[in-house]
C-alpha cells in the first residue's frame, strides 16, 4: 500500500485514473483505501430531472450510481441509495446555491463581486452523517475545463490566456464537523487542487504543465453564524493559500527553468555582449 500510494504520488496527473485502475487490479485488498486516498480528476454527469449538471465522486457515489445534489435521486436509479438525513438535506441545498455564487462571484460570505478566476464551471456540495464523532462532513467540489482554438487561442481567450489550447482545474474541499461544546465546533478541512495545461505556440511549441497539491486546515469555531459561513472562510482562506503555492512551485519554477535554459532573445544578447 505504501509503494501504491508513493507510485500515485509521482505519476503524471492526466494518466492518474490510469494508474489508479492498475493499482485496483494489482491489489484488489486495498480497493477501499486506494479509492479513497487517491484523487482523481473531477468527472460531470447531467441530472435530467433538473437540467443541471453535478460531479461524480467517491463522496456521492453508491454502488455504480452517483447522488445528484440538485434531485437527490441517483443516477442511474437506485432504490436503496444512502441519503442524508432531512436536517443535512437542507443544508446541503443552500450549500450548494451559495457555492454556486463563489463559483461564479469567487465570495461565498457576502457573494460580493470579488477577484474572479473560476468565471463559471460547475460546483456540486454533498454532505452525509459521521456517526464517529457526532457530526457531519461536507464535500464541497469545483471543476473548471476551457478548451480553446488551438490556431487562435489568444483571440478565443479573450486576449488574456495567450496560447493556451487546454485547462482545467479540480478543487476538492473536505471539511469534517464536530462538536466541540454548544457554542463551538471543530472544523477539519483537507483541500485538494489538480491543475493541468496545454499550451501551442509556432514559436516556442507545445507544452504541457499539470500536478497536486493537498493542505489541511483545523480551526475551532462559534456557531453563531452557521456551520456554512464558517466553512465558506475556510474555503476562501485554504484556496487563496494554495493558488499562491501553485503559483510559486508550479508557474514559479518552470518560468526559472525555462529562462535559464533558454533566455528571451534579449537577455541572450545581452550575456553574448558580456563575455566579449
Amino acid at each position: 500500500m505504501e509503494a501504491a500510494m508513493g507510485l500515485m504520488r509521482r505519476i503524471h496527473p492526466k494518466h492518474s485514473e490510469t494508474a489508479l485502475s492498475a493499482l485496483l487490479s494489482l491489489l484488489p485488498q486495498h480497493s477501499s483505501d486506494l479509492l479513497s486516498q487517491v484523487d482523481q480528476p473531477l468527472r460531470v454527469l447531467s441530472d435530467m430531472e433538473s437540467g443541471n449538471e453535478f460531479i461524480m465522486c467517491e463522496y456521492n457515489r453508491d454502488a455504480d450510481s452517483y447522488r445528484s445534489p440538485w434531485s437527490n435521486k441517483y443516477h442511474p436509479p437506485l432504490e436503496d441509495g444512502q441519503q442524508p438525513s432531512a436536517t443535512l438535506r437542507q443544508l446541503e441545498i443552500e450549500a450548494n446555491d451559495v457555492f454556486a455564487v463563489y463559483r461564479d462571484h469567487n465570495c461565498i460570505c457576502c457573494a460580493k463581486l470579488n477577484d474572479r478566476y473560476y468565471e463559471g464551471g460547475i460546483s456540486s456540495v454533498y454532505m452525509w452523517e459521521d456517526e464517529d464523532n457526532e457530526g457531519f462532513v461536507a464535500c464541497f467540489l469545483i471543476k473548471k475545463a476551457q478548451f480553446f482554438d488551438a490556431q487562435d487561442g489568444s483571440k478565443t481567450g479573450q486576449g488574456r490566456r495567450g496560447y493556451l489550447q487546454e485547462g482545467g482545474w479540480d478543487a476538492i474541499h473536505v471539511i469534517q464537523v464536530g462538536p466541540v461544546d454548544e457554542t463551538m465546533s471543530h472544523y477539519c478541512l483537507t483541500s485538494t487542487v489538480m491543475l493541468s495545461l496545454t499550451t501551442n505556440d509556432e514559436s516556442s511549441g507545445n507544452f504541457n504543465l499539470s500536478g497536486s497539491i493537498r493542505r489541511q486546515m483545523n480551526m475551532d469555531l462559534a456557531v453563531t453564524d452557521g456551520h456554512l459561513c464558517n466553512m465558506g472562510k475556510m474555503i476562501e482562506e485554504m484556496e487563496s493559500k494554495l493558488r499562491n503555492s501553485l503559483d510559486q512551485v508550479y508557474f514559479g519554477k518552470t518560468r526559472e527553468m525555462v529562462c535559464t535554459l533558454r533566455p528571451p532573445a534579449e537577455v541572450a544578447q545581452l550575456r553574448i555582449s558580456e563575455t566579449k
